[in-house]
């Protein structure tokens, strides 16, 4: 039986590209670029991540798959135009991820469960069918590689909505009303690159990994709206 090369972690960024979102692409950019001079920085971590970016509007756009950041000189840019579709999202997510982890495998890895950083700023714009999908995505029963999906809400997206994203309450935040836009899609970024290095440098120990989320500055847990 062949060695496996060791456990990777594939994390996607799915990320809230509708027109709404055009005063804070640069703010996404930004975000994107520190998160990959960061993870530059620790290429133990590094080595053990798989990086999928995903943008969302009316449909989906795949800017980055299954990439390994240290071999990349930068990370896709952002845009912004047009509605929010999250059943486009998490249909993209259910096509992508089995494929994905199944790639991983068939390259001799053992493979974490995938981990969603979700960021959007306003309510769905495709009805309510979104839900039937995301619950497609998420069931282990139906999805064997179903994955941990880490929400964040920041302008006009609602608690609620948020809180039915994230697979686990503890993994649901709001931006705190009042917070500047660009402020907290930065503070979702810092937040994203601590929980995958945190995440990754304990596989690289060997230990027993688990996903580490905190909650960012200027969010707030989303069931803690009353």
């Amino acid at each position: 039986m062949a060695e496996t090369l060791g456990q990777l972690l594939p994390v996607y960024v799915l990320a809230d590209e509708s027109g709404s979102m055009s005063s804070y692409v640069g703010d996404l950019n930004e975000g994107m670029k520190s998160l990959h001079v960061a993870l530059l920085g620790e290429p133990m971590a590094a080595a053990k991540v798989r990086f999928t970016v995903l943008g969302f509007s009316n449909s989906v756009v795949e800017h980055l798959v299954l990439a390994d950041l240290r071999s990349e000189n930068e990370l896709p840019r952002l845009s912004a135009g047009g509605g929010t579709n999250y059943d486009a999202a998490f249909a993209a997510l259910l096509e992508r991820i089995p494929q994905d982890v199944q790639t991983l495998k068939s390259q001799g890895y053992k493979v974490l469960r995938p981990a969603v950083f979700f960021l959007s700023d306003g309510q769905p714009t495709c009805g309510e069918e979104w839900r039937q999908t995301h619950s497609r995505l998420t069931d282990r029963g139906v999805t064997g590689a179903a994955p941990n999906v880490i929400a964040f809400g920041i302008g006009g997206a609602r608690a609620e909505t948020i809180l039915a994203v994230a697979t686990e309450q503890k993994f649901a935040f709001i931006s705190i009303p009042g917070a500047q836009l660009g402020d907290a899609i930065a503070k979702f970024f810092t937040a994203l690159t601590k929980s995958v290095v945190e995440s990754a440098n304990a596989l690289a120990a060997g230990q027993q990994a688990e996903l580490a989320v905190e909650k960012p500055e200027g969010f707030r847990l989303a069931i803690d709206e009353v």
